[in-house]
């Protein structure tokens, strides 16, 4: 094992061992100096690997899609990057629309909102188009990604959220699938609210200009690594608007034009 596997395998059980606990932990790119993209995704797959095997609770997971973060000029900025970034949806994450988020398996969740596609088709990149994306989506829905952090107080570099499954936690998908034709999602408008409150608001065109554009990004990414986005899987492509925290108790949903909406419930697994 080279010294670089060594810092990527200390990186990975950091990250790990903050996951299980639920303690968030130090910044990894402050602790190991010198960690570039490569190493951040390659630090995901070992921790990604290991949750297949044995996820959030105990059992073992199953990959149903990707998400797409660090689409909004605000938030590349913010980490000095031009580029969003990706992680791995598992089974495990996926919360029932209108069910309970068990916050106390989460360290530092927030929420926001987004336009999932569910690809009806493979998409292989890279050079895939807008319309390609099209063409392979059964559908969209509305939904609510749960992102939470390892790191301790969301104090992040792009390499460490990239390391850290792109700060994924939880998603829900709503029930009401919608086609792709017809639907204006560059200017559809999204109101997320908390305990019947709007909390953030935005659109579309926050996303990349436009949620497709996201979708063809990653597509891109994947080809590029000789991987293929499958048919069946779930994409998030990223939000729409302004993240919220979330404590224990609240209730958080989103709407969007055209899409409907989606809810959720934020509650420790030892209620009741």
């Amino acid at each position: 094992m080279t010294d670089r596997d060594e810092t990527r395998r200390a990186v990975a059980d950091a990250l790990h061992a903050a996951w299980e606990a639920r303690q968030p932990c130090a910044q990894p790119s402050q602790t190991f100096a010198g960690l570039d993209v490569a190493d951040a995704y390659a630090i995901q797959q070992l921790n990604v690997a290991r949750r297949l095997e044995r996820g959030m609770y105990g059992e073992p997971t199953r990959v149903v899609g990707r998400k797409i973060g660090l689409t909004s000029e605000a938030i590349q900025s913010w980490l000095g990057v031009d580029t969003p970034d990706f992680g791995t949806l598992l089974d495990d994450m996926a919360v029932p629309d209108g069910g309970t988020a068990e916050i106390d398996v989460l360290l530092q969740p927030r929420a926001e909102a987004e336009v999932a596609f569910v690809l009806g088709e493979d998409l292989a990149g890279p050079g895939v188009t807008a319309a390609d994306v099209l063409r392979a989506t059964a559908f969209v829905l509305p939904a609510i990604e749960i992102v939470d952090s390892c790191v301790a107080d969301w104090e992040i570099t792009f390499v460490d959220t990239v390391a850290d499954n792109a700060s994924s936690g939880m998603f829900v998908l709503g029930n009401d699938p919608t086609p792709l034709d017809d639907l204006a999602l560059r200017t559809a408008g999204m109101a997320l609210s908390k305990n019947g409150h709007v909390v953030s608001t935005g659109a579309g065109a926050a996303c990349l200009g436009h949620p497709v554009n996201a979708v063809v990004w990653l597509a891109d990414v994947f080809g590029e690594m000789g991987e293929v986005l499958q048919a069946g899987e779930v994409l998030l492509s990223g939000a729409l608007g302004p993240v919220t925290e979330v404590n224990d108790g609240d209730v958080v949903e989103a709407r969007i034009a055209g899409l409907g909406n989606v809810s959720c419930r934020f509650a420790s697994s030892r209620e009741g």
